[in-house]
């Protein structure tokens, strides 16, 4: 199955976070009446400030998905109900995340896409392009020459 694409499952996470100058350092998506994710009225992480305590320990990341706050679920609640509750939730706020579900590439190390590739595929497909171009320029520069001559 070279070159296949996978899902990987789903991990959950207990985070331990103490809120700082900037709060938690994140920015939250979603709820019942703000659906981020078709069908799903979760919580989601949209943005990690920089420098914040989220952004300092490390393992939250944008897109996952925060199943609750200090032991209350945040399943079924609007987005100001979640809001309320983590701006109420205290200095020492105990999270349990839904990591983003990642998609691991099943080919050989070695043959894996870097930065570069994207580019030269890129380059590639600019060159076709203007070829198609000149050609299709020609064709109509010449065209009615060539009818003459049959």
């Amino acid at each position: 199955m070279n070159g296949s694409a996978m899902y990987t499952a789903p991990i959950v996470l207990d985070i331990k976070l103490k809120r700082g100058p900037q709060g938690l350092g994140f920015n939250i998506v979603g709820g019942l009446d703000q659906q981020y994710v078709l069908n799903d009225s979760g919580i989601y992480v949209a943005k990690i400030k920089q420098n914040g305590a989220a952004a300092l320990d490390g393992r939250l990341q944008e897109g996952d998905k925060i199943l609750a706050i200090n032991g209350h679920k945040l399943e079924h609640l609007s987005h100001s109900a979640a809001v309320d509750l983590f701006t109420s939730a205290g200095e020492d706020v105990q999270l349990r995340v839904q990591q983003r579900p990642t998609m691991a590439m099943n080919v050989p190390p070695s043959s894996r896409p870097d930065g570069d590739s994207s580019v030269s595929s890129l380059v590639i497909l600019v060159a076709v392009l203007g070829a198609a171009a000149a050609v299709t320029v020609l064709y109509m520069r010449f065209q009615p020459q060539l009818r003459r001559h049959f």
